[in-house]
């Protein structure tokens, strides 16, 4: 017995077979913590704090799903503001410190 030739499924077109579904809206998640886009101001504020430059920060891509918990991002988004070197803070429950806030600067994603 010879092994079956694999064949190549074929994507249908647009209007051809099942309808096309509308991409669904983006939902937080409640595991998600909610995410701040810092305004300059408040980024060389947080900076000087803490004593460090932003290059030393910890990165986050400009097209992580986490940033669209907050509208001022969406707003910045949908206006084709320059998001790069901009910081985020991100604020977590804590069951020691109630809340632990820990802050990224965002960084172009691959290909933008």
């Amino acid at each position: 017995m010879s092994p079956r030739r694999a064949t190549a499924r074929r994507k249908p077109k647009p209007g051809e077979g099942a309808s096309a579904t509308p991409p669904r809206p983006f939902v937080a998640h409640l595991l998600v913590p909610p995410h701040e886009l810092l305004t300059e101001g408040e980024s060389t504020e947080v900076l000087q704090r803490l004593g460090t430059l932003a290059e030393r920060l910890p990165k986050i891509q400009a097209t992580d799903p986490g940033l669209r918990t907050d509208a001022k991002y969406l707003k910045a988004r949908e206006a084709h503001e320059p998001l790069a070197g901009r910081l985020v803070r991100i604020r977590r429950p804590s069951a020691t410190a109630g809340e632990a806030i820990a802050y990224r600067v965002i960084v172009p994603a691959a290909g933008e």
